[in-house]
């Protein structure tokens, strides 16, 4: 399979590069932006295309908005440490075809990869049943949560005490995933602080 990998960590680029060709994939470009990305691939024209999220420039959503208005026959998949429920149906409403966590072990991943040319969507177990919830959740006309399970967890450990670093561990996640999360929640309460976050959660009984 021809495959593009665009991801603004080059530590994980070679990482992920050197496992796809491991596994007989053939890795014909990569870009450490979302602009780069889109650019490279209309070019190319390969037969997938991984996408980090949280790239510069332009995020990975962007990215795949553009490339499947382009190319729709191409195949996108998210391959991410977000675990956020808004990006998941994000990305699955711009068309992707995949979404993948980080945090995958090597045969998992190859197995998913393997699976998308048979026409088999990747969709990491943990992402596949959030996304159930949210369609049996429309289905049903309930509401969506104010809070996303992931984002609950985060306050959670926030309002045990926990500083950015120990919550990243706690989650294992990156410290700015932890930061992300704390200003989309700060933002979604209408808060200004850490402290004022756990208390208007608290008397919302969100955590």
């Amino acid at each position: 399979m021809k495959i593009f990998v665009a991801d603004d960590h080059s530590l994980f680029l070679d990482g992920i590069i050197s496992l796809l060709e491991a596994g007989g994939h053939e890795v014909v470009g990569q870009a450490g932006d979302g602009k780069s990305a889109v650019e490279r691939v209309l070019f190319l024209r390969p037969e997938l295309v991984l996408l980090d999220i949280n790239m510069p420039i332009m995020n990975g959503i962007e990215a795949l908005k553009q490339i499947k208005t382009n190319l729709p026959g191409i195949k996108v998949v998210m391959l991410t440490v977000s675990e956020d429920d808004e990006h998941l149906l994000s990305a699955i409403h711009a068309g992707a075809d995949g979404y993948l966590l980080k945090h995958l072990n090597a045969q998992e991943f190859l197995q998913m990869i393997s699976g998308l040319e048979r026409g088999e969507p990747a969709v990491a177990r943990s992402m596949a049943s959030r996304l159930f919830k949210h369609v049996s959740q429309a289905a049903s006309g309930a509401p969506e949560p104010l809070l996303s399970e992931r984002e609950r967890d985060v306050l959670r450990l926030v309002a045990a005490g926990k500083s950015n670093r120990d919550a990243a561990l706690a989650l294992t996640v990156s410290e700015n995933t932890i930061k992300f999360y704390m200003k989309k929640i700060m933002l979604k309460l209408n808060t200004s602080n850490r402290t004022e976050a756990v208390n208007v959660a608290h008397q919302k009984n969100l955590i």
